[in-house]
């Protein structure tokens, strides 16, 4: 079980030059995008698809990798190692956990937003 996500939005903003501008872009591309990425994460298990399950694993990785969630992000690569050795029946074990995870960072993101 993942802990909760928190926020590290000062170590993000170092890497992102303390652009706030770029920041906030970053969230609402996230936000606009989310329900999207967790569709297509259901959709690639249900298709029993290892080589879309790899690629929505992936994208979704750096999107959590974006916002310093590193337990998400190892999440999302081990779902992507499966994905890419075939293993979609025990990668697809792993979905509720890493959409679970999307969703919280998404709320958390959501609160800081106010979207």
């Amino acid at each position: 079980m993942l802990s909760s996500f928190v926020l590290d939005k000062p170590s993000i903003m170092e890497r992102l030059g303390d652009d706030e501008e770029i920041f906030s872009m970053m969230v609402a591309m996230f936000l606009d995008d989310v329900d999207n990425n967790c569709a297509a994460l259901q959709a690639a298990v249900q298709a029993t698809d290892a080589v879309q399950l790899q690629r929505e694993a992936h994208t979704i990785k750096g999107l959590l990798a974006t916002f310093s969630d590193d337990a998400g992000a190892d999440l999302a690569f081990a779902l992507e190692k499966q994905a890419r050795a075939g293993e979609v029946a025990a990668g697809a074990a792993q979905v509720p956990a890493l959409i679970a995870r999307v969703q919280d960072v998404a709320g958390v993101l959501r609160r800081l937003s106010g979207r």
